[in-house]
């Protein structure tokens, strides 16, 4: 009887860290993945000068929110942009970036590292390609947290 008490005992515990941990699963958004969205990048708003913004219009990881604002903080040179970027999805929550884009073949890689609010811990890779005033990016997301 004390030794079927125990294994009770043993295999209501063991279910309760296994529904804990479910939980805890289930209101966290993933860590990392696929990182696919679109950019507006039409005048006024971005006009080729340093802090002219363009607009997320679409986008698979909640944290970048549709309207949320990449501002560039140089303008592009003859050949190319390379410039830091802000991505600002909101008070508190903004992305630090990098963007290295050719004026000739409209593409290039943007990258993102760190941030605060909704940003902390981000890092992301992707290519980006403009057809007119259009961005597309493709490519990998992650979320580094110390208390993760």
């Amino acid at each position: 009887m004390k030794r079927m008490l125990g294994l009770m005992l043993a295999l209501t515990v063991a279910g309760a860290f296994a529904v804990a941990s479910q939980a805890r699963t289930a209101h966290h958004p993933p860590r990392h993945g696929a990182l696919n969205a679109t950019e507006d990048c039409s005048p006024p708003q971005y006009a080729g000068q340093a802090g002219g913004f363009c607009t997320i219009v679409s986008s698979n990881l909640q944290a970048i929110t549709v309207g949320s604002r990449l501002f560039a903080l140089e303008a592009p040179g003859a050949a190319e942009l390379d410039s830091d970027l802000v991505l600002y999805a909101g008070p508190g929550n903004e992305a630090l970036g990098h963007v290295v884009l050719s004026r000739t073949t409209h593409t290039g890689e943007i990258t993102f590292s760190g941030g605060t609010g909704s940003f902390r811990g981000f890092h992301a890779r992707a290519t980006v390609s403009f057809v007119g005033s259009v961005g597309q990016w493709e490519g990998t997301y992650r979320f580094t947290r110390d208390d993760d």
